[in-house]
């Protein structure tokens, strides 16, 4: 298998139990295990909180000490354990431990694929757009399959769901994977490593990187954890939930594919003002517009919201970081960007939304609106 394929298929496998996992998870809480929308949002506030502090500090530990490939492996086969820790009936406490657990272990995958994503950028050419597309593609069916399994039995088929795509992605991260991601650091590479570590916020432009992608990945918080029960609460079909929540996939994948071809040469603060604006008319439409129509027609602009801001950090990443950096760049960006900030505003978020759904979405915008101000107030200055 080439390298090509090989990371392909990985985020293929990765992205069908995140597409099970993110839209659907605090679903499963409230719905099959009886939690209200608080402790819910308690549960996977904390959970992120923990997937923050793991993608942070316990990533980049293992990547100095081993190859990537055995970090996947090993998280993999802990995440599928925490998972089958669900099945029991469970109270509150064993719920919010549990969910802390599987936040440890689970997240760490996609750092770990993403950095050997830009080793193999920088090593082998490989192209990112081209095989990031494939993770799409399993998100999209996850979200799918788990609509129309929600429509015919209950929501407790979510977390079978989840332990098949953990048990299948296990099984393919024990086949041979690309020799440079299987080669364990020497000790003058863990020094540099550790030197990156320090010095990464010392490298021009990366401290504004870091913070408009907290800003953009973290608007998503209403999204990721209540567009499901949005939906539901307009009386939304299961499966047409699925459906619906695909279309922003759908523009993810189209987005990601043409990506190498029309945004490798675009500046990354041109990238990231694009997000920033489309993000923000998103999140205004669902709130003035509440209803299923326009929610749909919102799902477009996913591909600007979160897509685009992905693609200018990763850009920002292969392009401007040597490989002692990129590890501990990608620790931060899923610690901070896709973990910290999506729980921090978890909390208020659902707090938001038990006082009228829309207003949970709007309140994003407190995120997305200072992220464009400060695109237009520093590029000039630092020129990325």
């Amino acid at each position: 298998m080439n390298n090509q394929r090989w990371l392909s298929i990985s985020f293929l496998a990765f992205f069908f139990t995140w597409g099970v996992f993110v839209p659907y998870w605090t679903g499963y809480l409230t719905l099959e295990k009886g939690m209200s929308v608080t402790k819910a949002s308690i549960i996977m506030g904390a959970g992120m909180l923990m997937r923050s502090f793991s993608t942070f500090v316990i990533f980049p530990y293992l990547t100095q000490r081993t190859s990537y490939i055995r970090v996947i492996k090993w998280s993999t086969v802990l995440s599928l354990f925490a998972a089958i820790l669900y099945i029991p009936s469970s109270p509150f406490i064993a719920l919010l431990i549990i969910t802390m657990l599987f936040s440890a272990v689970y997240p760490i995958i996609l750092p770990a694929v993403e950095s050997g994503a830009s080793v193999l950028m920088q090593k082998e050419r490989i192209h990112y757009g081209k095989s990031r597309s494939f993770g799409s593609i399993g998100y999209t069916v996850a979200l799918l399959l788990v609509g129309a399994a929600t429509a015919i039995w209950d929501e407790q088929v979510i977390l079978y769901m989840m332990i098949g795509g953990l048990a299948m992605m296990l099984l393919f991260f024990m086949r041979p994977a690309p020799s440079v991601l299987e080669r364990i650091p020497e000790k003058a590479e863990k020094h540099s490593e550790k030197q990156g570590a320090k010095t990464l916020f010392e490298t021009k432009g990366f401290p504004i990187i870091m913070l408009l992608a907290i800003l953009l990945q973290g608007a998503h918080a209403s999204y990721y954890n209540y567009g499901f029960l949005f939906l539901d609460d307009l009386n939304v079909n299961g499966f047409y939930i699925g459906v619906i929540l695909n279309i922003a996939v759908l523009f993810e994948i189209l987005f990601f594919t043409q990506a190498d071809r029309f945004l490798s040469d675009v500046r990354v603060s041109t990238m990231f003002l694009i997000a920033g604006i489309g993000s923000t008319v998103r999140w205004i439409m669902i709130f003035l517009f509440p209803t299923t129509a326009v929610f749909i027609l919102s799902q477009v602009l996913h591909a600007v919201s979160f897509g685009i801001a992905h693609y200018a950090f990763i850009q920002y990443i292969s392009k401007q970081l040597p490989h002692s950096k990129i590890a501990a760049a990608q620790g931060f960006y899923a610690a901070f960007a896709m973990s910290l900030s999506t729980a921090v505003l978890t909390f208020p978020a659902g707090y938001l939304y038990e006082i009228s759904p829309s207003v949970a979405f709007l309140g994003m915008t407190v995120c997305t609106i200072p992220a464009v101000i400060i695109v237009l107030a520093t590029r000039k200055r630092f020129a990325y």
